[in-house]
């Protein structure tokens, strides 16, 4: 008989650090799933690891600049020093390089933090929700009878095979789609509409993160869920209320899921 292996803090720590082989992976995501409270937990986890990832890895790959190497400083403190006393000295340069390389390692901190993962996703689904869904002329580039040619272009140009989730028994038919511009590369963005005048868009791009279970991402007025599954998010945004939006999108995740 196979016995289960409980799911410890340390398993939903290496699956934040993507560092479970696929058997285990399985198990956490299996996991997750039945727990949402945890769910979200790991999401935060997982973007705050996506924030540090993002602020420091370019920081980290620069070469330190010559006037803060441990020779330059040293050079420079005997210059200045009237007092040879070497324990003086030694705290002094430590002293210096904590604060130079804090300086330096810390610049652009206090700009305002931009969001990443799931959340610029969300965002930027928010942003083409305003931008298209209120045009009545040409909310979509290519419409639903095109769908063949909407899903080699999209395909095509996020370098993944996509699908289209279908929403009618949601209550929502296909309108079409387009692609987008985003600070992160090329998304498209699906377009669907009721019978009583509410549209939804869908926004999907390849991401870093394999995985980001569900979260709520409503701000502004605008309804958004957003996660991440095999690499590529999804975002699904709308003027509804959120407790009406959940179910589509868990169902549009669903469909994903069979890619």
């Amino acid at each position: 008989m196979t016995t289960v292996r409980p799911i410890l803090e340390d398993d939903l720590q290496a699956y934040v650090d993507d560092e479970l082989d696929a058997g285990r992976r399985a198990e956490v995501e299996a996991y997750l799933a039945d727990r949402p409270d945890v769910a979200r937990r790991v999401a935060e986890l997982a973007a705050q690891r996506a924030d540090l990832r993002e602020a420091f890895g370019p920081i980290a790959e620069e070469p330190v600049p010559a006037e803060l190497g441990i020779a330059r400083l040293v050079a420079d403190r005997r210059k200045v020093s009237a007092f040879p006393r070497w324990g003086s000295m030694a705290a002094a340069v430590a002293m210096l390089i904590v604060g130079a390389g804090a300086g330096w390692y810390g610049r652009g901190q206090f700009e305002p933090r931009r969001p990443v993962g799931v959340a610029a996703l969300a965002q930027e689904a928010s942003a083409s929700f305003v931008t298209y869904a209120s045009d009545h002329s040409r909310p979509v580039e290519l419409k639903a009878g095109d769908s063949d040619g909407l899903l080699r272009w999209i395909s095509n140009r996020l370098k993944r095979p996509v699908t289209l989730p279908d929403l009618s028994a949601s209550g929502y038919r296909f309108m079409g789609g387009r692609v987008v511009p985003t600070p992160h590369g090329p998304a498209a963005m699906l377009m669907y509409d009721d019978d009583r005048g509410s549209r939804l868009v869908m926004l999907m791009r390849p991401m870093q993160e394999r995985f980001v279970p569900m979260s709520d991402q409503s701000a502004d007025g605008v309804s958004g869920f957003a996660w991440a599954q095999d690499s590529m998010g999804y975002s699904l945004t709308g003027d509804i209320a959120p407790s009406v939006l959940h179910p589509i999108a868990n169902e549009a995740r669903r469909q994903a899921e069979k890619i």
